[in-house]
């Protein structure tokens, strides 16, 4: 089972997540967001012992100068969020970045668009909402393909993951759910959430 936690401030959050040993940490690169990292706070990330988790550059139709200047040698990932086409993916993991596809489901006929993505390192199966997620349908989540490759995101909690984890969605991403206020990550929720999924390892 793994976790990717989105829109964590690089000097409030990150230490934290590093000790709790999650996964993937996700930074959102987006001016619309009110989740949007300072480029100045980037240089926080560069003191980071990393230790076993890997940061992720969550972005929309990035530029080759943008990652070139921002983001190589600081994040092991980008998230893509735009029109990026499969020629692009390998333009961009040229660069030396590994890739995380994200496909919106709008309904069910857009779940096989993650075909056009094998060249990903992961895909991101997430609902329409911005700022705030909605949930992922149940009947949808039956329907994805399932394995390593594969993360869930869209309004995912301490209170439902045990659920969506029996649909066999083992890689979940949260974020508005962690959080007190918007753009602000709660410490607690994320100490809860991280003891829920130790206690479905055991």
């Amino acid at each position: 089972m793994k976790v990717k936690i989105c829109g964590l401030n690089p000097a409030r959050d990150v230490q934290l997540c590093i000790d709790l040993k999650v996964n993937f940490l996700g930074f959102v690169f987006y001016e619309k967001s009110s989740r949007n990292v300072n480029l100045q706070d980037i240089k926080i990330l560069s003191r980071y012992n990393k230790d076993k988790s890997f940061f992720v550059a969550v972005t929309v139709d990035p530029s080759n100068d943008f990652i070139k200047k921002n983001l190589l040698n600081i994040f092991d990932y980008i998230q893509l969020h735009g029109s990026e086409t499969k020629e692009r993916i390998n333009e961009i993991k040229n660069l030396g970045l590994k890739v995380i596809k994200t496909i919106k489901i709008y309904e069910e006929k857009d779940i096989g668009k993650y075909k056009e993505y094998t060249n990903a390192d992961f895909i991101l199966f997430d609902t329409p909402g911005m700022e705030n997620s909605m949930e992922f349908p149940k009947n949808l989540i039956a329907k994805l393909p399932k394995g390593e490759k594969y993360i869930l995101a869209g309004s995912i909690s301490e209170d439902n993951v045990k659920n969506i984890n029996k649909l066999g969605v083992n890689f979940f991403d949260l974020s508005s759910s962690l959080e007190s206020q918007l753009g602000y990550k709660d410490h607690h929720k994320i100490k809860n959430f991280i003891n829920k999924i130790n206690e479905l390892k055991n």
